[in-house]
């Protein structure tokens, strides 16, 4: 889309926001179906505009207010993240509703697929860094005050592993054309039966992973910010943890771990050493951490399912199948070694 300047910088100026007078630019930095990021810059003030693109769904304009309710409520904590600067609901102003959030100056993981810049690709302890600060941030973000912050109806945390099993098994049964996934009623089962004894509701990220953050410049590796709050709400915190780690390579000094995914995991913490990590940052306990491992694996194995039967000749989203197949029986295996027996 192309933001309407003119329109942009009245309402700015509205809002008594630095710059009146000045020429607005718009630049587009990202963004597809669901959300556009663009750099706006008017004189010394620079920003970032969110918003959806005018043929994404209608109710992404909610899904707009929501991120801005979390980065909103972020300000004032630990948590690295992007300022809240301003939102509207007025969709005479640019036709969707939207918001301006600080601009970070910083790098994505996703920049350069499969490499990482200096001093990171050269120096391995300082890339490890880079894996400890990316448990810190859902750390940090586990130990916000998420009542005191004005989220009590974000989410439903009363009841949230009860629903889990159920939620993902009725997307699951809407999928056209889904297949029958080995290891999936082992899972499942394993699911229903065993859930955590200390669930203590914070707020969380829902997409946690390197996609979903930025760094500062240079070394030593420091997080910039947690972005892309499509999935955030108030649920167990340690899911987070868990999405994060359920794809983490098991020997993080073996060349494979360079290209099992869209990051070069080669050299960063292994994963005793993040879970270590994010329990003294958060202080919460990790003893549970396969229940988190299996709820990810399964739940990623269907979200995946639903993306490769709708291929219908897209390259990527074909890739997903043997991806699906793999996980789904990871986390039948892990459902049945696990030492953690807590019958829920």
């Amino acid at each position: 889309m192309t933001i309407d300047t003119a329109r942009l910088a009245d309402w700015i100026d509205g809002q008594g926001l630095p710059g009146k007078g000045e020429p607005l630019e718009a630049r587009f930095l990202s963004g597809g179906t669901q959300n556009e990021i663009y750099r706006i810059s008017r004189g010394e003030f620079v920003c970032a505009i969110r918003l959806p693109p005018p043929e994404a769904p209608a109710d992404r304009d909610a899904g707009i207010l929501r991120e801005w309710r979390i980065i909103e409520a972020l300000d004032g904590t630990d948590v690295p993240h992007t300022a809240a600067v301003a939102a509207c609901t007025d969709a005479s102003v640019l036709g969707r509703t939207f918001y301006l959030m600080g601009f970070i100056d910083g790098w994505s993981p996703m920049d350069n697929r499969g490499t990482w810049p200096e001093p990171f690709a050269s120096d391995h302890a300082a890339r490890a860094g880079l894996g400890y600060q990316l448990a810190e941030g859902i750390a940090l973000l586990s130990k916000v005050d998420w009542q005191a912050k004005g989220l009590h109806d974000l989410g439903r945390p009363d009841g949230y592993h009860e629903r889990q099993v159920t939620r993902w098994l009725s997307f699951y049964d809407k999928i056209d054309g889904a297949r029958t996934l080995e290891g999936m009623d082992t899972a499942t089962e394993w699911l229903r039966t065993h859930r955590p004894l200390d669930y203590i509701p914070g707020l969380m990220h829902g997409d946690y992973q390197f996609a979903n953050v930025m760094f500062q410049h240079g070394g030593p590796a420091r997080l910039a910010a947690l972005v892309d709050w499509e999935m955030g709400t108030v649920g167990d915190p340690k899911l987070d943890l868990g999405w994060m780690l359920q794809g983490w390579p098991q020997d993080t000094a073996d060349p494979a771990a360079a290209t099992q995914g869209y990051a070069n995991m080669q050299y960063m913490p292994s994963r005793e050493q993040i879970l270590t990590h994010y329990a003294e940052v958060s202080g919460r306990q990790v003893d549970d951490i396969d229940y988190y491992l299996i709820l990810a694996k399964w739940k990623l194995a269907i979200v995946l399912e639903r993306g490769f039967a709708r291929a219908k000749g897209d390259v990527k989203l074909e890739s997903f199948g043997p991806v699906v197949a793999d996980t789904m029986r990871a986390a039948a295996e892990l459902a049945e070694k696990t030492e953690y027996k807590h019958v829920g």
